[in-house]
């Protein structure tokens, strides 16, 4: 069996996506606190094995304001916008059958467990300001501080994004230490690069795990960042921070 510590975090992202759409699957265990069925796998092939988490749709806990079976989906359309973004925020993540059916399957990264979460969320650190810059495109309604997996060279992963992608605004985080800031200019240069894509390649990819309105919203989102210059600020319509905030 897998232990996390056995689980490396070094693949590239095309290696990765390769041995998580075709590598041969085995559950090893459950993460007993995910509120969906959330199992930590194992994952092989030709020589090379890895851990991984994985998240079928059957497992998925219906949801009032999301539609049923879709959460999975979700995640990938996540990992699709952080790597169109080019910030690797999110694990390499892939929809494929899976022993209890199609789900979710996204790459095991250990995080760095002498960081304390608490202090994490204030912190100043690049990797943060872009989390919140992808957060407010995904429209991320569940950025809890136990959603960021930081490692020791200071980079900050995020995960857990199934309930994303509404079209209604519904950004709920733990990160607003920004709101209302200017962006910096290379995250506007790449917001602008972003909504391009977002009229070609990276449409046709959203389109096939979004509904048409939820793209449409995508790109609302990108241009109200792209006219406001600015991070985002709490809405004062809906709850700013999720509960529990870890």
């Amino acid at each position: 069996m897998l232990t996390p510590d056995e689980a490396p975090t070094t693949l590239g992202a095309a290696e990765a996506l390769h041995l998580l759409r075709t590598g041969t699957l085995s559950i090893e265990g459950r993460l007993v606190d995910a509120s969906n069925t959330t199992l930590y796998c194992g994952l092989s092939r030709d020589g090379l094995t890895t851990a991984c988490v994985y998240k079928p749709v059957r497992g998925e806990r219906p949801l009032w304001d999301f539609p049923d079976g879709t959460l999975a989906g979700r995640e990938v359309a996540a990992y699709e916008l952080s790597a169109a973004l080019g910030w690797n925020v999110v694990p390499p993540t892939v929809l494929r059958d899976g022993p209890l059916g199609e789900g979710m399957v996204q790459l095991w990264i250990d995080g760095d467990g002498t960081v304390e979460m608490t202090q994490l969320v204030r912190a100043d650190l690049p990797a943060l300001r872009r989390m919140v810059i992808f957060d407010a495109v995904a429209n991320n309604a569940d950025r809890k501080g136990g959603h960021l997996i930081p490692l020791p060279d200071g980079h900050v992963y995020g995960v857990d994004h199934g309930v994303s992608f509404h079209q209604q605004d519904k950004l709920r985080t733990v990160l607003w230490s920004w709101s209302g800031q200017p962006l910096p200019d290379d995250a506007v240069d790449t917001l602008s690069q972003l909504r391009a894509r977002l009229e070609g390649d990276l449409h046709d990819t959203l389109s096939a795990l979004l509904t048409r309105r939820e793209v449409a919203a995508v790109r609302r989102r990108v241009d109200r960042l792209l006219i406001s210059r600015r991070y985002p600020e709490p809405s004062g319509e809906w709850p700013a921070i999720p509960w529990p905030p870890f």
